[in-house]
């Protein structure tokens, strides 16, 4: 029923469609053309069909191969072939017809290459059409309308030969009323890779499954006890939610026979998002993210799937090897941060997904080496090195593609990428046809490189770091069906890299001129190193305050590991606000631990001590810390004896410390007091705190003007007492004897009633008769020495304790 669908809808008369298939015996017929009343013959015509289609525009009319099913057929299988062609030109195209064409199989892999470049439709090289039934045929295309096609043919129909690489064309064929003459409008090619029976040699091929991402995750935590992780973007929650790019990593990789390749902060990265996690907002702000959901089951779903496979950890975060080699070594510190990122790799990769990874692989970018990108890589650990075939070439001579394992000295191993199978899913693969046209090339160039030689041989296939999830498909399309051919075996990369090496294989690493100026470009800059080298220095001298390192060293550390990872390439800006970002929070949480800002500070006396406040607003107690108080004007003020003095510091997350020390004024005006917080090294924390103290000291003229006051008021009460015993005998005198005698009495008697008069009482009389003295201080004031100790005499200014 498919075959007979192919010939349905088409008003082309019988007649015509036997002239088309008799062309050479039509152009010797004009009889016969004129009573059929044909278009008289272009001269293109009379050189018979071949020659008028290579005289025919090819490509008014776009062909598109949309799937070719099974991408490996055996004998008795039936290939099917489906597509779209689209008439781009101006003009209607009439008596189309859809053919499939197979040419003669391909002998080199340069040979694939050059039908993958050609585009034109060339006679005699794209092969003669199937025909017969096996066609499509249209009575019209519409200029900018596609029309849909399917053929299906069995095996046996294609004259296929011995095993190897066959070029099948689509083509589409019409006329014109420009060109009213049977010609090839359009083509596509593909590849058949025809290996009916099982080789003789399967070639073992090792294919890598990457799984990374950019860096998501910043060195920000919450401001609380769980230290709530804080991401730039809530991007990650997409890839890893279904139908994003990781979620079809992981489901299209869990059916496939491939060593996984991960980078330890994606997994890192997506545990934290298993628990509650914020996103960075404008304004400084963060909102709750929305992924835990999605990284829980997306975790559990990898570790199902890397069971019983190999797994290689990558350095925490993806170092860009080349970076540093290139830019980073020079930068004191720089080849440390890879050696921690090497050394957290195992922990992480195995507390998540409860397997042991392999960490002695190290993967430049693209597979692109050179001797000083083998040096840094070794310098972590690393004993092998991913390369990639057009960075560690052959010589030339070598007629067969060598196994992926080339010694390079220093017992390090390179393990050598396959370019072309490498290289075979890149760009936009969302297309249909250009997804099938990937899938075919890799499966042909694996079947030539199996062909070249009957030696066993290791391959490697190492595709782009982060393919999307179209490409994605395309590559689980491709090495299914690999793995269910005739011709190869899978394999291991620990494996891979362990197989015996072909000693006629190159072996010398490129010197660094021939490394790609395209790649160079990317690098991070020295200036990046040279920034994380200062960001770490800052923690450096901010973490040894700390009670609690681990939780500052810890988050900080990991995003210096992200700082310098291959995912920044090409994204210089991106690059540079995730390493400030980095910077400045350090910044923010040293700026934590701080002094309390003071005004100026009034003595009174010659002794007294100065407060001094630190304040942490961490959530962690600080320690190591020394405060230090000194004296600019010490012949005016000495802290504690000398100039200065220090104290040792703790204090509780979210509290403050007051911190006391005596002075002792030497002569009144004005000094300047420095006060500066110190770790335990000697070395400055933040800011100086700068502040005056004004000495008022209290001299001895003012305590004789005290003392006379005091005698004055003496004086004044005895005085009143004596008017008063005057002022008594008197009255006696005037009111006879018995007063007299009373008055005489008293006189006679110093102790009596008046001589235990307190001064309050004197002071009452006084009032009572309008003649209290006047003295230099009223009684209800506090005295001077208390005024001096526990008030600013100013009135201004902080309180001081002696």
């Amino acid at each position: 029923m498919a075959e007979a669908a192919d010939f349905q809808g088409t008003s082309a008369s019988p007649a015509r469609r036997w002239l088309r298939r008799t062309g050479t015996l039509l152009a010797g017929a004009p009889l016969l053309a004129g009573l059929l009343q044909l278009p008289a013959a272009g001269p293109a015509q009379a050189a018979g069909p071949e020659s008028l289609q290579a005289a025919a525009d090819s490509g008014s009319v776009s062909v598109a191969v949309d799937s070719l099913t099974p991408s490996v057929p055996g004998n008795g299988d039936t290939v099917t072939v489906t597509g779209t062609v689209t008439n781009k030109g101006k003009r209607a195209v009439t008596d189309a017809q859809v053919d499939l064409r197979l040419g003669t199989s391909l002998d080199t892999r340069s040979s694939i290459d050059a039908v993958t470049r050609r585009t034109a439709y060339q006679p005699g090289v794209d092969g003669a059409p199937v025909g017969g039934k096996y066609v499509k045929e249209f009575s019209k295309l519409v200029p900018g309308v596609s029309q849909t096609f399917s053929i299906s043919v069995p095996t046996g129909k294609l004259d296929l030969g011995g095993q190897g690489v066959y070029p099948l064309a689509v083509s589409l064929s019409g006329e014109t009323t420009a060109q009213p003459w049977q010609q090839v409008l359009g083509i596509e090619r593909t590849f058949l890779p025809w290996q009916p029976d099982g080789a003789d040699t399967k070639t073992r091929t090792t294919v890598l499954w990457p799984l990374l991402s950019t860096s998501h995750m910043t060195a920000e935590t919450g401001s609380d006890e769980s230290q709530t992780p804080v991401f730039s973007d809530d991007e990650l929650a997409k890839e890893i939610a279904p139908g994003g790019r990781l979620q079809q990593m992981v489901s299209l990789g869990r059916q496939l026979d491939v060593t996984w390749v991960i980078d330890p902060d994606l997994l890192a990265s997506v545990d934290a998002m298993t628990e509650s996690y914020r996103v960075q907002a404008e304004g400084g702000r963060t909102t709750p993210g929305t992924g835990g959901e999605a990284a829980r089951q997306w975790l559990t779903q990898l570790q199902q799937a890397v069971q019983d496979k190999e797994v290689v950890a990558l350095p925490f975060g993806d170092p860009d090897l080349a970076s540093l080699a290139h830019n980073g070594t020079g930068v004191t510190g720089s080849l440390s941060h890879l050696k921690e990122a090497t050394d957290v790799a195992s922990a992480t990769v195995e507390s998540i997904l409860h397997v042991k990874p392999a960490t002695d692989f190290a993967w430049p970018v693209n597979g692109a080496v050179d001797p000083s990108i083998v040096k840094v890589a070794t310098s972590a650990g690393a004993d092998k090195l991913i390369a990639r075939s057009d960075s560690l070439a052959e010589n030339g001579g070598l007629p067969y593609t060598p196994s992926a394992a080339r010694p390079i000295g220093g017992g390090t191993t390179a393990v050598v990428a396959d370019a072309r199978m490498s290289t075979a899913f890149q760009g936009d693969l969302t297309r249909a046809s250009r997804s099938t046209l990937a899938v075919q090339s890799f499966l042909a160039q694996s079947l030539a490189l199996n062909l070249q030689t009957n030696d066993e041989r290791s391959i490697v296939v190492a595709p782009q770091r982060m393919p999307s999830a179209s490409q994605a498909q395309a590559m689980a399309e491709a090495v299914t069906a690999l793995q269910g051919g005739t011709w190869s075996a899978s394999q291991d990369l620990t494996a891979a890299a362990a197989a015996e090496p072909d000693s006629a294989a190159a072996t010398r690493v490129p010197p660094a001129s021939r490394y790609p100026s395209a790649l160079r470009k990317q690098e991070l800059p020295r200036a990046a190193f040279q920034q994380i080298a200062t960001t770490k220095e800052k923690l450096d001298r901010f973490k040894v305050i700390l009670s609690k390192q681990a939780r500052v060293v810890t988050p900080f550390g990991r995003a210096m590991n992200r700082e310098m990872s291959t995912s920044w390439r090409a994204r210089a800006a991106e690059a540079a606000d995730y390493r400030d970002s980095v910077e400045a929070y350090v910044d923010t949480l040293a700026g934590q631990v701080t002094l309390i800002d003071k005004s100026e500070t009034k003595l009174s006396g010659r002794s007294a001590t100065i407060p001094v406040t630190v304040q942490n607003n961490l959530v962690q107690g600080v320690d190591h810390l020394v405060l230090r108080l000194t004296s600019t004007s010490p012949r005016r003020l000495e802290i504690g004896g000398e100039v200065f003095s220090e104290q040792p510091v703790t204090v509780s997350g979210g509290h403050s410390q007051t911190v006391k020390f005596p002075t002792s004024a030497q002569a009144n005006g004005k000094a300047t007091v420095i006060a500066q917080l110190y770790t335990q090294d000697g070395q400055a924390y933040g800011a100086p705190v700068r502040f005056d103290v004004k000495v008022t000291e209290i001299t001895a003229t003012v305590m004789l003007v005290i003392g006379g006051g005091f005698l004055l008021l003496v004086l004044a009460g005895f005085r009143m007492y004596t008017q008063r015993k005057r002022a008594a005998a008197r009255d006696a005198e005037e009111d006879g004897s018995p007063a007299r005698e009373e008055a005489e009495g008293e006189s006679e008697n110093p102790e009596g009633p008046d001589a235990r008069l307190t001064s309050e009482e004197l002071f009452d009389q006084e009032s009572d008769t309008g003649t209290r003295a006047a003295g230099p201080e009223q009684p209800s004031d506090p005295a001077p020495d208390t005024a001096a100790e526990s008030a600013d005499p100013s009135g201004t200014g902080e309180r001081v304790d002696r």
